[in-house]
């Protein structure tokens, strides 16, 4: 019998043995359940979990059901390490069906900061028509706008606000593309 089958339900858990235990794909099923709890505690465990969680969390923006993709979003903007590879998955959630999901995918987004911008630019680039798109864009953009960024934001910003966004942005995205990574 393994530890966890022996350890009763309500009992509190160290994280390091709650990270080790819980299979990945168990927990991101768990994030479908009805039970609010439940989902909370798995987010959580996924979240401390951090890297290894990314990949199957980036999945999981796929999901049919919109409550996993929401605590997927959420999860990955807890982790919010630049340095893993879900910027390009939570760009595409910025077209979810559900206002709530792209909402967080674009504060997930915001939470990557600059390793976000290049799948962004890139995707504002060829799908400027979609108009979640342009705006879950701009609510990221408008979040990054600093010093360090302004010559890189700017532009696309002023596209996404200026008349005939769909057309303009496109154009300004590849603009700031070319800088991002000549940088």
């Amino acid at each position: 019998m393994t530890e966890s089958a022996r350890r009763p339900r309500n009992e509190v858990v160290e994280p390091r043995q709650r990270v080790t235990s819980p299979a990945v794909s168990n927990l991101i099923a768990e994030l479908a359940s009805g039970n609010g709890a439940v989902r909370q505690r798995a987010r959580g465990l996924l979240v401390e979990m951090g890297g290894p969680a990314v990949g199957p969390l980036t999945g999981a923006l796929e999901d049919p059901g919109g409550q996993v993709r929401w605590e997927a979003a959420k999860a990955l903007g807890e982790i919010g390490d630049a340095a893993l590879p879900s910027a390009p998955a939570l760009v595409r959630t910025l077209e979810d069906p559900r206002r709530d999901v792209r909402w967080l995918a674009a504060q997930a987004l915001i939470e990557l900061g600059r390793a976000g911008l290049d799948p962004l630019l890139e995707t504002v680039a060829h799908r400027a028509a979609s108009r979640w798109l342009r705006e879950g864009a701009h609510h990221v953009l408008h979040a990054l706008q600093g010093d360090d960024l302004d010559e890189i934001v700017s532009p696309v910003l002023g596209a996404l606000e200026g008349a005939e966004p769909a057309l303009v942005a496109p154009n300004a995205a590849f603009q700031s593309l070319e800088v991002l990574r000549r940088e």
